[in-house]
């Protein structure tokens, strides 16, 4: 393969990651809306509806986010990486990095490191 092919399609793959993410937090934003219509029409209580919408979205941006991320890294992989091109790559990943994991606590409901080992404590 040519290195001009072969840089065309990666730079395809990573335009396909941009709008994976994007479609994943609209199609998340729009199930959240609809499943909160369907839930206020039955009638259920508003804390219970906000807070299953906040999960939706939070859930459809995190996966959105990591679509993102793996975009960010095959976009640096296409240009000649340089540093000034490899700090804003870092910069990038480190900022969504955080939102992911600030996300995935609000998920939760706690820091990662106190999850329960057994998943059946709950019950």
């Amino acid at each position: 393969m040519s290195p001009e092919f072969t840089h065309r399609y990666l730079e395809i793959i990573a335009q396909l990651l941009e709008v994976m993410g994007v479609l994943a937090i609209v199609v998340g934003c729009v199930i959240g809306i609809g499943e909160a219509l369907r839930n206020l029409v039955r009638r259920r209580d508003g804390k219970t509806i906000y807070d299953l919408f906040r999960t939706r979205l939070a859930k459809s941006i995190l996966i959105g986010v990591e679509f993102l991320i793996a975009a960010d890294i095959v976009g640096t992989v296409i240009i000649e990486p340089t540093m000034e091109s490899l700090g804003v790559l870092a910069a990038i990943v480190l900022i969504r990095t955080f939102l992911s994991f600030s996300l995935e606590v609000e998920i939760e409901g706690r820091w990662p490191w106190h999850r329960r080992s057994n998943r059946h404590d709950d019950d």
